[in-house]
């Protein structure tokens, strides 16, 4: 993956910005979260036809956080609702502005973008920071906390929002930053140290677990690793690793039950092997996921 955590030069959008346009662009309604009784805009739809109104116009005076995606992209499944959810609990701190790549081909082909998810800063009309690929929310969390500080909004437009936890401290920016860099390795073992100072750091845990999560899935092909899969249902080692590239694909509920079936229908270590696989993807997921409580239930029934 891309990230890009720095928010230091921007890059200009005066080739969107000036983009012909067919019809006229009011900034978009705003998510029926961020509509209802008044609140500040904190969610939008964006188009070609509103993207001045909307992104440009809008970063003049707060932060636009822009999320490319498409409906077909498993990892904008995972990504997309993190980003929804920070927005929202920025209360008009920054605005997320969502564009499907797929509706507007030539605003993400002029905006640079080569991957999906892509989420690109926007501060006076200017990309100041970005980055490509399904980031873990403690990362996101984090990024959103250094662009509201590196672009003054925090004591700007929406000062009265706070995101919901502070900034991460150094520990988690170092374990953050090197995950980002790729190196793995590095990530697992800081946030294994802050574990072993703070066992109960549901925080770490998650963390880890999507680390791991990356570090084994990071060379596996899809299409391959699910033939496998289905060619051979009782190999314990072929379902493992199918599920992690479902679970990197947005396909959480299909992970899961994956594993659920297996536990179902092995026993001893193989049994065992399954069920602990499963429940560190419980944790990759984050404890708010809406799928782990069937998940759970699932586990209990296919184990007693």
């Amino acid at each position: 993956m891309n990230y890009s955590p720095r928010f230091a030069g921007a890059v200009s959008l005066d080739s969107l910005a000036r983009r012909p346009q067919t019809a006229p662009s009011p900034p978009s309604a705003p998510s029926t979260a961020a509509a209802n009784g008044g609140a500040p805009v904190t969610v939008i739809d964006v188009t070609e036809a509103s993207f001045q109104a909307d992104v440009i116009d809008r970063s003049m005076t707060v932060p636009v956080v822009i999320d490319f995606w498409a409906d077909w992209c498993g990892p904008c499944k995972q990504l997309s609702p993190i980003l929804e959810r920070l927005a929202i609990e920025g209360g008009g701190a920054w605005v997320l502005a969502k564009i499907d790549v797929d509706s507007n081909q030539q605003l993400a082909a002029a905006a640079g973008v080569q991957g999906i998810p892509a989420v690109k800063a926007v501060w006076q009309g200017g990309i100041v920071g970005e980055f490509t690929g399904a980031v873990p929310e403690p990362q996101v969390r984090g990024w959103i906390a250094e662009l509201l500080k590196a672009t003054g909004a925090a004591t700007g437009a929406g000062a009265d929002a706070e995101l919901s936890e502070p900034p991460l401290p150094p520990e988690f920016v170092e374990a953050a930053a090197a995950f980002e860099r790729g190196d793995y390795d590095a990530a697992e073992k800081a946030y294994l140290a802050i574990l072993a100072t703070a066992p109960a750091d549901q925080l770490a845990a998650g963390a880890l677990a999507g680390v791991r999560l990356f570090k084994r899935a990071e060379h596996l092909e899809p299409g391959v690793v699910r033939a496998a899969a289905e060619a051979a249902p009782d190999d314990v080692d072929a379902q493992l690793a199918a599920a992690d590239v479902d679970m990197l694909e947005g396909l959480v509920d299909q992970a899961f039950k994956r594993l659920v079936d297996v536990v179902a229908r092995s026993s001893g270590a193989d049994r065992d092997r399954a069920r602990v696989h499963l429940l560190g993807l419980f944790d990759a997921a984050g404890p708010d996921d809406p799928s782990i409580p069937a998940a759970r239930s699932a586990l209990s029934r296919a184990l007693f």
